[in-house]
C-alpha cells in the first residue's frame, strides 16, 4: 500500500480548522489517506490540541500588539487571532501576542510563521547550496549533510520553529509549543497571522 502524498496545503487548512501541530495534522492526513474531514475526526478521537471544541471554527477576532526596542531604533507589530472577542482581550491572549512581538525583534533572521510559509523555490534554492556545500563529501551521506543544513536554515526563518529568545521564562518550548498550550488552555484556535518587523537604517 503507497503512502498518500500530504500536500502543504492540506496541512495548512487542517491546522486553520483544528488549531492542532502541524506534525500532528500531518500524520491525522497520513492516516486518513488525505481526507480532511476523516483528519480532523482523528484528531478529535486523539484529544489532540482541542482538536474537538476547534473543528471548523474560523479565527476571525484577536489583538495587534506592538515591541519597541529601548531607543525606538527596532520595532515590532504582530497579528494574533482567535476565535472570540472574549479570548481576544484575555490577559494571558495578550501576553502571548507581546512575547511573539518580543521575540521576532529579537530574531532578525525570521521571515516567516510556519514551514508552509516558506517558498518551495526558496527551499530548492537553499538545498542546492547545501548540496554543493557537501560535494567534498563521501556521496553516500551529501544528501543527509544537505536536508541536514536545511532544516536548520527552516530553523533559522521559520517563527514557529524557533524556540523563545527568553528559554529562562518559557522553558526553552518553541513559538509552536507555546501557541498550542495557549490554544489548548482557551479552547480556540489560536493563530499567529502575520508580523512586520521595522528597524531604522535597515
Amino acid at each position: 500500500m503507497s503512502t498518500p502524498t500530504i500536500s502543504a496545503a492540506q496541512v495548512k487548512e487542517l491546522r486553520d480548522r483544528t488549531g492542532a501541530g502541524m506534525m500532528d495534522c500531518k500524520r491525522a492526513l497520513t492516516e486518513t489517506d488525505g481526507d480532511i474531514e476523516k483528519a480532523i475526526e482523528w484528531l478529535r478521537v486523539k484529544g489532540i490540541a482541542g482538536a474537538a471544541k476547534l473543528s471548523g471554527r474560523e479565527a476571525t477576532e484577536g489583538t495587534v500588539q506592538a515591541y519597541i526596542h529601548a531607543g525606538g531604533r527596532l520595532g515590532v507589530l504582530v497579528e494574533v487571532d482567535c476565535n472570540t472577542d472574549f479570548v481576544a482581550r484575555n490577559e494571558d491572549f495578550v501576553a502571548f501576542a507581546r512575547e511573539v512581538a518580543l521575540h521576532i525583534a529579537a530574531s532578525p533572521q525570521t521571515q516567516f510563521i510556519s514551514d508552509e510559509d516558506v517558498p518551495q523555490e526558496a527551499k530548492d534554492a537553499e538545498l542546492r547550496v547545501f548540496e554543493g556545500q557537501a560535494a567534498d563529501k563521501p556521496e553516500n551521506i551529501r544528501a543527509k549533510i544537505a536536508e541536514g543544513k536545511l532544516n536548520k536554515w527552516l530553523g533559522e526563518v521559520v517563527l514557529l520553529r524557533q524556540p523563545h529568545v527568553n528559554p529562562d521564562l518559557h522553558e526553552g518550548k518553541t513559538i509552536e509549543q507555546l501557541r498550542a498550550e495557549l490554544s489548548a488552555k482557551t479552547g480556540e484556535n489560536v493563530v499567529i497571522r502575520r508580523f512586520a518587523r521595522f528597524q531604522v537604517g535597515a
